[in-house]
């Protein structure tokens, strides 16, 4: 059943190409953190507080600019919004490896800024070329090829950085970006529909901020917070046990799990709430925080990953099926956002509570804290029934419709309109 699900997608007009570009310009975004932070422990021999400001630097720029290139490429299409990105990235990058800590500091602000959209443009291109009945599939493989991505691209910074210099793996970094940009500007996946097929769910008035849409930001801070704070309750752990050597091969299996479960979910029928999703990813965490010995923790983050890939790609999918086209890619940059801000809040406070505590506390409070969050979207949506009709709320955790077209359909009668909407400047 996984390989007739996803054959079926990937045969889409499109798709493939668009899962191969996305992955290979989502490496650099992947690498950075790392790389940032060893070129300022080692070559500018500052501390790690110091290099958590050049990355935290970053992070806010990402955090600002994610809406609004989100919005250029709803106006201007995507090439047009992208070109600005790979112009700043190439000269802030090229500058970087010489820079003093302060300006690097300034210049990773201006990167994160700029940082060309790739995960924000592979998602509201999927829900472009995938019908609805089949976008559950294929937001959950875009899921698992983040996961992937995250797994090998740290590695092969870290090599760069300890192996050659962290001058060159930032130009390495700063190369990918742009490499990546121009990608993606020649593959100009559409962004909008030729016309549209498909009945597109909207808001009363045509307003983008509804109950829906924020519970569903929510949940995207919620699962980030769930996720960071397990990063780093994971290393506290095993760093306080002597084993640090194990955080690699760890994470691996954490984000195996993660993969797993992102495939088991796209082939099913079912479509739990994302909130929910979210709920069970807070509940799979808590083990981890009893686990006694490297076997069981091992065990215990491979429980943690399963419901990460089917929580964010149920988030994604909801999230293009609750606006219109046209307002998609804002919607995907605040997503991106609101990702951004649950990193920021769950790092410190479970590192906090760990300093305090334990590092099995870090655990409980990213479970507690994540879950709270979505238990609490799930009454907003609950009253928002009530009050308010049940149109817009019950989008959130509505399943696809089953009288849509066939995948086989899409292929025979959509070649042509696809290559049309490939040549034309989306958003226009």
């Amino acid at each position: 059943m996984l390989s007739t699900t996803y054959g079926a997608v990937l045969r889409l007009p499109g798709v493939a190409r668009l899962f191969v570009v996305s992955f290979l310009a989502r490496i650099p975004a992947a690498m950075v953190g790392v790389v940032l932070t060893l070129h300022v422990v080692s070559t500018l021999d500052r501390g790690y507080g110091q290099a958590g400001l050049v990355v935290g630097a970053a992070t806010v720029g990402m955090a600002i600019g994610a809406p609004w290139r989100g919005r250029l490429v709803d106006r201007l299409g995507l090439r047009r919004a992208l070109a600005p990105s790979v112009v700043v990235e190439s000269a802030v990058w090229l500058l970087a490896p010489h820079l003093s800590y302060e300006l690097l500091i300034v210049a990773a602000a201006v990167a994160g800024l700029f940082l060309v959209p790739v995960f924000s443009v592979s998602r509201q291109s999927l829900s472009v070329l995938v019908p609805i009945a089949h976008q559950k599939a294929a937001f959950s493989l875009d899921s698992v090829a983040v996961e992937l991505t995250f797994m090998l691209s740290p590695v092969v910074g870290v090599l760069l950085a300890t192996q050659a210099s962290t001058s060159v793996a930032l130009t390495v970094v700063g190369a990918l970006t742009v490499g990546g940009g121009v990608l993606l500007m020649w593959a100009n996946p559409p962004t909008r529909s030729a016309r549209p097929s498909e009945p597109v769910a909207t808001l009363p008035k045509q307003r983008l901020v509804s109950p829906a849409l924020v519970v569903l930001l929510l949940a995207g801070v919620a699962a980030s917070f769930v996720l960071v704070g397990t990063d780093v309750a994971l290393v506290a752990t095993l760093n306080d046990s002597g084993r640090s050597a194990d955080v690699g091969w760890m994470i691996a299996l954490w984000a195996g799990g993660s993969v797993v479960g992102g495939l088991v979910h796209g082939a099913g029928h079912r479509n739990p709430s994302p909130l929910l999703l979210v709920a069970l990813l807070a509940l799979a965490t808590v083990p981890a925080a009893f686990a006694t010995g490297p076997v069981w923790l091992a065990v215990a983050v491979v429980v943690a990953g399963l419901p990460c890939a089917p929580a964010l790609s149920s988030i994604n999918a909801s999230l293009v099926r609750l606006v219109s086209e046209h307002r998609r890619g804002e919607v995907m940059g605040w997503s991106g956002t609101m990702s951004t801000v649950g990193n920021a809040l769950g790092a410190p406070l479970c590192g906090a509570v760990i300093d305090r505590v334990s590092p099995g506390a870090g655990f409980l409070t990213a479970a507690v804290v994540g879950g709270g969050l979505a238990v609490g979207g799930l009454v907003v949506l609950a009253l928002s029934r009530g009050r308010r009709g049940r149109a817009v709320a019950e989008v959130v955790d509505r399943p696809a419709p089953r009288h849509v077209p066939t995948v086989r359909a899409v292929r025979r009668r959509g070649t042509a309109s696809t290559r049309r909407v490939g040549v034309r400047r989306p958003g226009r």
